[in-house]
Order: C-alpha cells, then sequence, then structure tokens
C-alpha cells in the first residue's frame, strides 16, 4: 500500500477464534499493523496470529469494553480500526479507509456493519446497515467500559465511509441463542446499575415495538426466513432482558424487608 495515508493499527481481541481468524487478518492487510489482544485460547489462536504477522499480547478478561480500550492502548499508530475475528473489511471498506486517511476531515469514522445469518447476507431490519464507529484517532474516541453492547464514545464529528464490514459468525443457531442468553444478563445487570427499572409495560411493549420497527418499517420482510428469525430472537432478547430485570428487582426488594 502506497504511504499517501496516516498509518493505522488494526487491533482485535480474541478468545479460542482460531477457525474464523485468517480471513479476518488477510482482510486487514492494508493496515500497517495488526494487534491481537488474547484472553488465554486453547486452540491456537495466538500463534496462527503470529504466524499470519500479527503482534499478540496476552492478557486477561476485562468485559469486552474494557478489552477492547485496551487493544487499542497496545496499537503504535494514532489511528485505530476496530475489528472482530469474524468480521472481514471488504476490498471496498479497505479503499474508503485508505481515501480517508490520505487527508482525514474528521476524528472518527464509521461504516454499515453487514451480518451473515442463516447463510444469508442481511440487507434490511436490524441485520442492515448496522452502523459501526469501527476507526478513530485514540486521543480523539474510547471504548466504552460497558460488559456487553460496548460501544466507542467520541465528541467530534464522526464520518461515514462506504464499503461494508461484513460479519460472518460460523456458529450455529443453538450457539447464537446461548450467547444471546448470556449478553441479556449481562445487559439487565448493567441497566439495573446505571439505576433503570423494568415494568410489566416495558416487559410487554418492548418485543412489539422492536419488531414492528424493523421488521416491518425497516423492511426486515425483504429478507425472507432469516429476517424473520433474526428479528424474532431480537424481540426474544428484548423479552428476556426486561424479565431478568424483573426478576433481579424482585429479589432486591425482598432482600431489603
Amino acid at each position: 500500500m502506497p504511504n499517501a495515508r496516516v498509518p493505522l493499527s488494526a487491533v482485535l481481541i480474541t478468545l479460542n477464534a482460531a477457525s474464523q481468524l485468517a480471513d479476518c487478518l488477510r482482510s486487514l492487510a492494508f493496515c500497517d499493523e495488526i494487534v491481537v489482544v488474547d484472553s488465554g485460547s486453547g486452540d491456537g489462536t495466538a500463534e496462527l496470529a503470529e504466524q499470519l504477522g500479527a503482534r499478540v499480547v496476552e492478557s486477561e478478561w476485562r468485559g469486552f469494553g474494557l478489552q477492547k480500550q485496551f487493544a487499542v492502548s497496545q496499537a503504535r499508530n494514532d489511528w485505530v480500526l476496530c475489528v472482530d475475528a469474524d468480521e472481514r473489511v471488504s476490498p471496498q471498506l479497505a479503499a474508503a479507509i485508505a481515501a480517508a486517511l490520505a487527508a482525514p476531515t474528521c476524528g472518527a469514522y464509521r461504516f454499515p456493519r453487514c451480518n451473515r445469518f442463516m447463510g444469508r447476507y442481511l440487507r434490511h431490519g436490524e441485520g442492515y446497515p448496522d452502523w459501526s464507529l469501527r476507526l478513530f484517532r485514540r486521543d480523539r474516541a474510547r471504548w466504552s467500559d460497558d460488559a456487553v453492547h460496548e460501544k466507542v464514545l467520541t465528541e467530534v464529528v464522526v464520518g461515514d465511509l462506504c464499503g461494508d464490514l461484513l460479519h460472518d459468525s460460523a456458529e450455529s443457531l443453538d450457539s447464537y441463542l446461548g450467547k444471546q442468553n448470556r449478553y441479556t444478563t449481562l445487559a439487565a445487570e448493567a441497566a439495573l446499575k446505571q439505576g433503570r427499572r423494568a415494568t410489566a409495560g416495558k416487559l410487554l411493549l418492548s418485543p412489539l415495538f422492536r419488531f414492528i420497527k424493523f421488521y416491518f418499517l425497516r423492511r426486515g420482510f425483504l429478507d425472507g426466513l432469516p429476517g424473520l428469525v433474526h428479528i424474532l430472537i431480537g424481540c426474544q432478547n428484548s423479552f428476556a432482558k426486561y424479565a431478568k430485570m424483573l426478576a433481579l428487582q424482585a429479589t432486591s426488594a425482598k432482600n431489603r424487608q
């Protein structure tokens, strides 16, 4: 890649990601540096990353937000591109990133993420465009401390780039559902720590409004059966989060008696 842009570090966190990592790292070949922060993989993830040219840092697990911010801190360049092991930077996105960093006009950039679900890339509903802020200057933005549903925090103007970040998880539906169950538990606990409260109304209406918004208004129905299953799981997640919050609230109230 010609040195016509500012130096760029790609950073990612891993745990037992050997089956997905190679395609991800190959898609990052345009970057000047790749940093992999691994939290104790037992499937050869760290060794594979080193073989493919990444610099590996071993570190204990902190939670998603804190772990990703730690990975950012390990980069040698001011500009970082954050990806997950099951994601790939499309050639179109790589070109857009290179063009933006040739003369940056913003301190952070976002781009669409295209999610593959049940063998199909979703192009509507919750699955797309799924705008993701992943490219930023380390002194202008940072990852939140959230244990789940972490996000990049910044006060600078965020630019938009074309080209998709391809999310190509190879996990089974059973594994996906198990992960969603863990995420809703973490989300419920985090919401209560932030002082939010669940009600019966939120339990019933949140899944309904989510379905209307993404399946009808954002045309998730155009993604066929995968689109329907995807949004129904999303609605189930909304229900599960509020149900778990109500259960925790009831337990807390009982313990205070």
